[in-house]
């Protein structure tokens, strides 16, 4: 079992012009998922694994931040999801195993 609360909902797949968008750059969500994923858990010490919107190609992009940096700010894109990858986010439940934090994430995000 997930060692995050999922009392609130979540998890799933997100809808609408979000899911056919994730569809068209990355192919699926299952490969939008796993390309997320090894971003996120791919940030060398303390940062944030994003899905951000470029507003000048109207495209999502995956994008890593390294500690407190602003994603608009440093990268130019709209945050749609971040994924905290600050050790305290986790590390009560998952100790300094990222991996399964991150994959744990999965079953919370709350797409609406």
């Amino acid at each position: 079992s997930s060692g995050i609360n999922a009392e609130y909902g979540g998890g799933g797949l997100p809808t609408g012009d979000l899911l056919s968008a994730i569809e068209a750059e990355f192919g699926s969500f299952d490969q939008f998922k796993a390309k997320m994923s090894a971003a996120t858990i791919g940030v060398q010490g303390s940062g944030w694994g994003w899905l951000g919107l470029n507003p000048e190609t109207k495209r999502l992009q995956i994008a890593t931040c390294a500690n407190q940096d602003p994603l608009h700010a440093t990268t130019g894109l709209i945050p749609l999801l971040g994924i905290d990858v600050w050790e305290h986010a986790y590390y009560l439940q998952y100790k300094n195993v990222r991996p399964e934090y991150v994959n744990s994430i999965w079953d919370v995000v709350n797409w609406e």
